[in-house]
């Protein structure tokens, strides 16, 4: 299987969307972990421990992912991410009628 289909195969296990925080995978890993655990788990144990066993690989294969993935922390980059308040001052912000410093603005 290439990386490409194993991290999606991966992800929709975990039920991750394609764009997921750090903390979002691991919140969904968790969640699944305690549903699925075979100490707690309603279903029949060995069905319980195969879907422990195929989330606890789809988080590895995320976490191996993410743990060897080149984070760039170029100003394009960074800028995409900015707070909505932060775009708009960076645009607007001097500008006599929607800067921040109009009068009607705060």
């Amino acid at each position: 299987m290439e990386l490409f289909e194993e991290i999606t195969h991966a992800r929709k296990i975990l039920g991750v969307a394609e764009s997921a925080t750090l903390k979002q995978i691991q919140k969904n890993y968790r969640d699944l972990v305690k549903k699925w655990h075979p100490d707690r788990c309603r279903e029949k144990k060995e069905i319980c421990r195969e879907k422990t066993s195929l989330i606890l690989q789809a988080y590895k294969t995320i976490r191996d992912y993410c743990n060897n993935y080149r984070f760039t922390f170029s100003r394009e980059e960074i800028e995409k991410y900015m707070p909505d308040e932060e775009v708009w001052i960076k645009k607007y912000g001097s500008d006599p009628i929607w800067g921040r410093h109009h009068p009607g603005n705060k």
